[in-house]
């Protein structure tokens, strides 16, 4: 089954303190932040991730690229996220997609959840994010952990010896 993750980005921004502050002195950066956490979320749980950031921040025409393997829009200019992402829930709706929109929005959660679609507030996808790196991190050493050390903790003085031995020196 094909899962789509879509994040209402500005809101899930306004949410996650750390995005939150960043936004209010380098609004790009923080877009930047929340897309590589996105990433890093795709990877880890295998949905497909579009973000969609309403052109309240961005005039002009609609934008779409792609970033880490995720999707990124733009919405075109007097469309808000809300209404991109209930029409792309209607589009992208069949027995073989699961839809879930991440936004703490009340009105677009009931507007979603009447399209069948699932529905994460923007707080429980950040304590899900701070719990994907805290699996992740323990992983990571568990394994780091396991590895075979393939090197000797010696003192200088025996690494010369040996070094001499390997020369044949005596």
């Amino acid at each position: 089954m094909k899962r789509i993750l879509l994040v209402d980005g500005y809101n899930v921004i306004g949410a996650w303190p750390e995005l939150s502050n960043l936004k209010d002195y380098d609004l790009e950066m923080a877009r930047n932040s929340l897309i590589a956490k996105m990433a890093e979320y795709q990877s880890y749980t295998g949905y497909d991730i579009v973000i969609v950031f309403d052109a309240q921040y961005v005039r002009g025409i609609q934008r779409k690229m792609e970033r880490h393997k995720v999707k990124i829009v733009f919405t075109k200019e007097d469309e808000t996220a809300d209404e991109y992402i209930e029409r792309k829930a209607i589009e992208w709706k069949n027995a073989k997609t699961q839809i879930m929109v991440a936004t703490s929005d009340y009105t677009e959660q009931w507007a979603i959840f009447g399209q069948g679609a699932l529905r994460i507030s923007s707080r429980e996808l950040f304590f899900e994010i701070q719990e994907m790196s805290r699996s992740i991190d323990k992983k990571m050493k568990r394994i780091r952990e396991e590895m075979p050390k393939s090197k000797l903790n010696l003192d200088f003085d025996t690494i010369q010896q040996l070094e001499k031995w390997r020369r044949g020196e005596k």
